[in-house]
């Protein structure tokens, strides 16, 4: 089983990242403050006005540690790549499989796996809280969710299963806020919205699937798919429809669970957050940091693995589907085995 690599997140303004021996210096204001070991890393992410040295940069390259550069809402800025890796007969496999009519048995799975595993969601809240406020829609959505699920399952074409993704993630967000167990007015949520987000909890979420997306976009090139040819996402320049494909079954159990338990622990503040004069509502530098501990803990936690049988760390997941995925574009295995949280 592949191990679990670290990632090393520069959130300090003015960071400069160099190689010193076999390990990864941060300097601070001509001051090494934190070092880490190369050969633990697989990414590194740095935050706002971060230098690299161009030796780093060519070791990470060669190493296949990614590098992405990001902006202080957590937007992608600039990523730092090797040359392509893979088989190109396995990239041929991918962009046959994804025209419209095969890439539905791959999509299906993905939806009812990211439907399932929101409702799952859903169970657990019913099962830690039973009888609270609330439970009563929490039960009537998580139902629903299932039979959504099981009608995704046999979607006639791609966009009815899209239609079918939208009307679960409806019911989902719709009941969202009653997962919520801190009543600081700071995380009332009133639904989903992004770009930019306009409440707390959108603020995390958000971040999160940003997150969540480098991981599942390192994973694509790791195993030698495209990261931009999709199943379920269209085709649209610059976008990673395949990374995002690979996210779905994962947003619910990883990044919904990580900024749900931040919130009703407590562990988050109405301090944390930045209002901008915009509207937007971003981590501050103290809030971002605690949603990247808690990320990074999240992703070290282990469950037994449906399809494989394995215990495996959560942070392992994106590996793991993108290398199954890779396993049946090449013929290895008959269908894809997307990842249900049971």
């Amino acid at each position: 089983m592949k191990k679990l690599l670290n990632t090393l997140y520069v959130t300090s303004e003015g960071a400069y990242l160099h190689k010193d021996g076999e390990t990864i210096a941060v300097d601070i204001d001509g001051a090494t403050r934190a070092r880490a070991p190369a050969h633990l890393l697989g990414q590194i992410v740095c935050f706002r006005q971060t230098a690299m040295s161009p030796a780093l940069m060519a070791f990470a390259s060669e190493a296949g540690i990614s590098v992405a550069f990001l902006g202080y809402s957590g937007k992608l800025l600039a990523r730092v790549e090797g040359p392509q890796t893979g088989n190109v007969l396995l990239r041929r496999a991918q962009h046959r499989a994804t025209d419209a009519d095969a890439a539905l048995p791959v999509a299906r799975a993905m939806v009812a796996a990211k439907i399932a595993n929101a409702r799952a969601l859903l169970r657990r809240h019913l099962r830690d809280y039973p009888g609270t406020e609330g439970a009563d829609a929490v039960d009537r959505a998580q139902r629903a969710l299932d039979f959504t699920a099981r009608h995704a399952l046999i979607a006639p074409d791609l966009d009815t299963l899209r239609g079918r993704e939208g009307e679960a993630g409806h019911g989902y967000w719709q009941i969202f806020g009653h997962l919520i167990r801190n009543d600081e007015s700071t995380f009332v949520f009133s639904g989903r919205n992004r770009r930019p987000p306009r409440d707390a909890v959108n603020a995390v979420l958000s971040f999160l699937y940003v997150l969540l997306s480098l991981d599942t976009r390192a994973a694509c090139e790791t195993h030698g798919l495209d990261p931009q040819m999709g199943f379920l996402h269209r085709d649209r320049p610059g976008r990673m429809s395949l990374a995002l494909d690979l996210m779905e079954e994962l947003r619910a159990p990883i990044a919904d669970r990580v900024c749900l338990s931040l919130i009703n622990r407590r562990q988050l503040k109405a301090q944390d957050f930045r209002y901008e004069e915009t509207g937007a509502v971003l981590l501050s530098d103290n809030g971002r940091d605690t949603v990247l501990r808690a990320y990074q803990e999240r992703k070290r936690s282990e469950l037994t693995h449906t399809w494989l049988g394995e215990r495996v760390a959560l942070g392992l997941l994106p590996q793991i589907q993108a290398q199954l995925l890779a396993r049946h574009l090449r013929g290895d295995i008959d269908a894809y085995p997307a990842w249900i949280w049971g």
